[in-house]
């Protein structure tokens, strides 16, 4: 129950930081909201360290750095992709791989479910797709560039959670720091070898830099939740971060929350329900 709630508080974070990290994208190049974004992040996780310790070993830094570079990719294709849409078609896509893929790798490495979860886990990849598609989506045909933009940043994010996970459980929040600081060097470095491409719009600093900070929020919430739970679980948990996206927009923006993505809040109450049973 406990890695229950910290993925859902990890959901929570991912979609409140998804939301701030697209606005941010429509005001200025992708890169120069990340620039912002990941060096707050890192921030964060350096002011935790004190509170929850750190064990910077082989494990910890190798997986920490794979982790960072996979936070960097997703980062910028994750915004690419939402500043350019339909936003409808390609955070189902997004949302979907980021879920898939753990949940493949917690199952391959052995992880079982109860009868429940069997229920449970494709009910809540079902409410995935659901709640972060909007209406019309079917009626929006994103180009072959977007799509491929939301694989890969499905694939990103699913690849930086396989590599926190694996990280060693007694190693504290040094994954995220060694993760968090080579993500900013890869970041400030494309944006170094880029910048005659970057435009001279300014970055929203607080908006990203507000959204690094529930991101590097969001992954200590995951780490904690998979160190104590199953990835599948978790991962799948976790991936239903459209759902605060969606609340958030409708909170702060007064955006309709459509009937399908209250199905798919409904599917997500009932796919939960059944994973806590297990």
């Amino acid at each position: 129950m406990i890695a229950l709630l910290l993925a859902l508080g990890s959901s929570l974070a991912y979609g409140c930081a998804d939301f701030l990290g697209g606005l941010g994208a429509r005001k200025a190049h992708v890169l120069r909201t990340v620039m912002v974004a990941a060096p707050a992040s890192l921030a964060v996780e350096l002011l935790l360290w004190p509170f929850l310790g750190a064990s910077f070993d082989t494990g910890a830094l190798g997986w920490g750095a794979a982790s960072g570079v996979a936070s960097a990719a997703a980062f910028a294709l994750l915004y690419r992709t939402l500043a350019i849409g339909p936003m409808n078609v390609l955070s189902p896509v997004t949302a979907l791989v980021s879920a898939a893929l753990p949940v493949a790798v917690g199952l391959l490495q052995g992880e079982h479910l109860a009868a429940a979860g069997m229920i449970g886990l494709p009910l809540a990849l079902v409410a995935v797709v659901l709640i972060s598609a909007g209406h019309g989506a079917g009626s929006a045909r994103p180009s072959a560039t977007a799509l491929l933009l939301a694989l890969g940043a499905g694939a990103a994010i699913a690849l930086q959670l396989v590599f926190l996970h694996q990280a060693p459980s007694d190693s504290g929040v040094a994954p995220l720091i060694i993760g968090r600081a080579v993500s900013s060097a890869v970041t400030l470095a494309a944006a170094g070898l880029l910048r005659r491409r970057l435009g001279p719009e300014r970055p929203a600093y607080a908006t990203s830099a507000a959204a690094g900070a529930l991101d590097s929020v969001a992954n200590l919430l995951f780490l904690l939740a998979a160190r104590s739970g199953d990835l599948a679980v978790v991962a799948v948990i976790t991936a239903l971060y459209p759902a605060g996206t969606v609340l958030l927009a409708r909170g702060v923006l007064a955006e309709r929350v459509h009937r399908g993505q209250l199905v798919g809040l409904g599917t997500a109450a009932v796919a939960v329900s059944l994973l806590a049973l297990t």
